[in-house]
Order: C-alpha cells, then sequence, then structure tokens
C-alpha cells in the first residue's frame, strides 16, 4: 500500500471499486478538493492508472491504494485488516462496487465463495467491509457511510435468497440494491449518537459507464450528474447529521416497502452473519468483529 503525508484537518475517503465509472470520477474529483482519498480496485494495472488520473486531472495522488476482489469475503477481511492497520483515521467510506444486471440472457454466476454473485459483491461484500470499519469510522467521527444503490429495488426472498430458481440478472441486481438499503437503515439506527451517519443513494438512471454498456442499454445521464448526486453525500454540510435516508440522486425517496420491515432486515442480517461466518470459517457475529 502507498501512503503519502496527510494533516488532521484533511477528510480521508475511501472508495471501492474506484478504477472505473462513478469510483474513477469520484476519486479525481475528491483529489481535486483536496481530500485523501484511498482507491480500491481488484486489476493493480487499473489501480495505477486511477492513481495517474488523479494526479493528472485531479492534482494529487492517493493517499492510498487497496487491492482485492470483492467477489471473495477472504479478501473483503484482508482489506479491512489492511486499512485498520495503514490507517488510523478514516472519515468517509464509499461503498461504491458493484457488479450490473449482465449480458442479456447470461446465466447464473457464484462468487469464491459459492453465493450468488450480485448479492455478494454489491451487498454482503459491502456489508461485512463496513462492519469491520464501524470501529474507525467512530474513532474518526464524524464520519459518513454512502452506499451506492439503485432506484430499481425488488424485495428479497428468503426462501431462495440466492435466486437458485428463476434466476435473471436484473432480479438479482435489484435484490442485491434494496439489501444494502435495509443494510443502510439499520446502520443508521445502530450509529445514532455515534457521529457516523449512514445514507444510501440512486446516483443517476443508467449513467455512461461499462456496466451499462455492457447490458446493451442507451446511456441517459453522465458520470458528472451521479457524481455530484453522490458528492452532495460526501461533503455536504447540510446532511452532516442526516442518516438512515435513501435518495434518488438528490431526492430524499421512500425505498421499497421491505426496506421498512424491521422483520426483514433482521431477517437479512442473520443471513449474512450466516453466510459470512461459513465462508470464513467463523463463530462470532460479523457486526464489528476485531481485526484478526
Amino acid at each position: 500500500m502507498n501512503v503519502t503525508e496527510t494533516t488532521p484537518a484533511r477528510p480521508i475517503v475511501l472508495i471501492t471499486g474506484a478504477t472505473n465509472g462513478l469510483g474513477h470520477w469520484l476519486a479525481v474529483r475528491l483529489a481535486e478538493l483536496g481530500a485523501g482519498v484511498i482507491i480500491h480496485g481488484r486489476d493493480p494495472d487499473r489501480l495505477d492508472a486511477t492513481a495517474r488520473a488523479m494526479q493528472d486531472e485531479g492534482g494529487g495522488r492517493p493517499h492510498g491504494t487497496v487491492l482485492a476482489d470483492l467477489a471473495d469475503l477472504s479478501q473483503v477481511d484482508q482489506l479491512a485488516d489492511e486499512v485498520l492497520k495503514e490507517f488510523d483515521t478514516l472519515h468517509v467510506l464509499v461503498n461504491n462496487a458493484g457488479v450490473g444486471f449482465g449480458p442479456p440472457g447470461a446465466a447464473r454466476q457464484l462468487s469464491a465463495d459459492g453465493l450468488e454473485l450480485r448479492f455478494a459483491v454489491n451487498y454482503l461484500a459491502g456489508y461485512h467491509l463496513t462492519n469491520r470499519l464501524l470501529p474507525l469510522l467512530k474513532r474518526s467521527a464524524p464520519a459518513r457511510i454512502v452506499n451506492v444503490a439503485s432506484i430499481g429495488q425488488e424485495p428479497i426472498d428468503f426462501d431462495d435468497p440466492m435466486l437458485e430458481h428463476d434466476y435473471s440478472g436484473i432480479q438479482a441486481y435489484r435484490r442485491s440494491k434494496l439489501a444494502q438499503i435495509m443494510f443502510t437503515i439499520d446502520l443508521a439506527e445502530r450509529l445514532r449518537g455515534t457521529g457516523v451517519t449512514a445514507n444510501a443513494l440512486h446516483p443517476a438512471s443508467l449513467m455512461d459507464t461499462a456496466m451499462v454498456r455492457e447490458m446493451n442499454f442507451t446511456a441517459l445521464s453522465t458520470l458528472d450528474d451521479g457524481g455530484e448526486a453522490t458528492l452532495r453525500l460526501i461533503n455536504d454540510p447540510a446532511l452532516a447529521e442526516v442518516s438512515g435516508r435513501f435518495y434518488d440522486q438528490t431526492v430524499d425517496t421512500p425505498p421499497h416497502p421491505q426496506a421498512a420491515d424491521p422483520e426483514a432486515r433482521r431477517r437479512l442480517r442473520e443471513l449474512s452473519d450466516t453466510l459470512i461466518a461459513q465462508a470464513l470459517g467463523a463463530t462470532q457475529p460479523d457486526r464489528e468483529r476485531s481485526p484478526s
């Protein structure tokens, strides 16, 4: 990991999936604004390219770089260990990394842990990483957690959470995004009074990204559109104490009704902790586990 010096007043921001699309945009823009940006990716060459873009276009090198494949929960664990070891402050965590619908008609895919891929990467990796980093975020408060979700949401079927029957990439994606929002609401409740907030957003519809092009969709918005909406949740002083909300770009919007159901959120928490424990061979709950 490459770590640069910083001043205590400089906000430190970790962005997952920072090597393309919205994550790349945020990394460059935040560097331009003077933040200390820790960039995550799964490809070292693309991490290097993002670091160069931050310096060339944003005027600042990364505060650090971290490499991990979020489709493998053991690598998510190692990512958390590395951040906790190398950094003594973290003011913003942006859970941005994600997998789209996939090409039209694509078959169901599994993560390294044998889990449905979109649930694993879009939701479960961020769930585990966030819980591992909560002690650091609390010590760094005021701090913020921003979950990049979607306006496209479908309820989770707890009888078939891994979509082993009647699979479609669109359905898998939308369920994973609702799971992110449900987690956001839970986080806000747990973090009340700690100085750490948690919010989720739909940054923009069909931004011009590789994910959208893979689906053969026509882009309806730009990275600037989604980037500015996300940046607002990261650094707008007016939102310093706002938590547990879902925004359609900048509009506070009710998510799918399942997100408001405490019993559904409890079942999701229990499912998440069980899947993570099985994948990592752990016996204790995932939430706020100490570094191993």
